[in-house]
């Protein structure tokens, strides 16, 4: 089944900015809130909380980054379509938004899924400190990419 007849360029890049949206919030919550209170949990409950942290927050996460991922390279696939001028394949800034979208999801599965997982074997306050600060790499892409969507919309609106 083909999607793209069932789903417009302009619906895609909503659905995109949408779930970037929400990435974006979250992973701000997370980097000033969360991960900075991970030191405040007693070592003898750490690791059964880390495991209730990862399953809870992978249940909100997983879902909001597929529907990113999917939305974007739909959208990247959606170039050329009839009725739209507006070529995402070829534009920089759509280029841009995905090749930050490609280094969020390595970071997290090179970088911060490891931390979690060793987490939650062992508290471990260096690891901790290590999750928060590399957790910036994120912080910035999604930031980024949060803008460079905008743009996308703004250019894509204007004849």
């Amino acid at each position: 089944m083909n999607l793209t007849h069932l789903i417009t360029p302009q619906q895609l890049l909503l659905v995109q900015i949408l779930s970037t949206a929400m990435m974006t919030g979250l992973i701000w919550f997370v980097q000033i809130v969360h991960y900075p209170l991970f030191t405040k949990v007693p070592e003898e409950g750490f690791t059964a909380y880390e495991r209730s942290h990862t399953v809870r927050t992978g249940w909100v996460v997983a879902p909001i980054m597929l529907v990113e991922l999917v939305s974007a390279l739909a959208f990247l696939l959606s170039s050329g379509r009839e009725g739209w001028n507006f070529k995402p394949a070829g534009d920089p800034l759509n280029l841009m938004a995905l090749g930050c979208l490609a280094l969020i999801w390595i970071s997290t599965f090179l970088i911060q899924v490891p931390f979690h997982g060793i987490l939650e074997k062992r508290p471990d306050r260096r690891v901790m400190n290590l999750l928060a600060s590399t957790n910036w790499i994120r912080t910035v892409l999604w930031t980024t990419r949060l803008g460079l969507l905008a743009g996308l919309v703004s250019k894509s609106v204007t004849p």
